[in-house]
């Protein structure tokens, strides 16, 4: 295929990816806002309030970047696994294997709408945290940067989680007991300066601590730990995972059998 060619295959699996998940809003977009509206509400309006400052912040101020990092994980998460493994389910992933397009181009067609619906919903949730608190952009470079590239790993993430599932139980698997605990202590609603020595370092080990940090760097200005040092940690695990990805993608793991 010629590179113009490449291109039109790739913008056709982003419009696809992007209209899969807008056309059914209220199951997609809609539920992730009411989420985290009631976490501003419960975590920071009630016990927010009986907790004090954080970090030299009022409580609501310091969960919003953490919990704006968890709706881009989820999403950018969910939106790839349920999409690739429902076109394995449909074999409709053979056409593409067995069509001209490169490996690449649809890895690269669904990454990119994994990544868009976890920064719309990021972009809907950092909007109603408007009506709960103020945020003050401090670095808005670093900001953006952790952003598309946590959207860019997750996205992957789910991506390899599709290919090895054989069946809508495994997509499950991964966001349950992996996923989700690591979120909930990636110091999204705490300092993990709060916490002792021994669980500070165990903590250190949750990749997710770093993003949640850096991310809370770019908007409030404070972090528990270098931020350059997790943003180059953060690049290599997404170019680790993308050659995994593509990898498994052309050796048709999980899809030929």
């Amino acid at each position: 295929m010629s590179a113009r060619e490449q291109w039109v295959a790739f913008l056709t699996i982003v419009t696809k990816e992007i209209r899969r998940f807008t056309r059914i809003w209220p199951q997609t977009l809609l539920p992730p806002a009411i989420t985290m509206t009631l976490y501003f509400v419960i975590f920071g309006n009630l016990i927010g309030s009986r907790i004090g400052e954080m970090g030299g912040f009022n409580y609501m101020q310091y969960i919003v970047p953490g919990l704006i990092m968890m709706s881009v994980i989820q999403n950018s998460y969910g939106n790839v696994v349920s999409s690739f493994f429902s076109t394995k389910f449909q074999h409709s992933i053979e056409e593409m294997l067995v069509s001209p397009m490169p490996a690449h181009v649809i890895l690269n067609g669904f990454i990119v709408g994994g990544m868009v619906r976890g920064m719309l919903v990021g972009l809907i949730v950092s909007l109603l945290s408007l009506f709960f608190t103020q945020l003050s952009m401090q670095h808005l470079l670093i900001t953006i940067t952790v952003v598309i590239l946590t959207a860019a790993l997750f996205a992957l993430g789910g991506f390899i989680n599709a290919i090895f599932a054989n069946k809508f139980d495994d997509i499950s698997i991964v966001p349950t007991f992996i996923l989700t605990p690591l979120t909930y202590l990636g110091g999204v609603f705490y300092s993990i300066d709060l916490l002792p020595e021994f669980w500070r370092m165990v903590s250190l080990a949750n990749p997710i601590v770093y993003m949640v940090n850096a991310f809370r760097y770019g908007v409030l200005g404070v972090s528990d730990v270098n931020v350059y040092a997790s943003l180059a940690a953060i690049m290599a695990f997404v170019v680790a995972f993308y050659l995994l990805a593509l990898w498994l993608l052309q050796r048709g793991t999980g899809i030929r059998h």
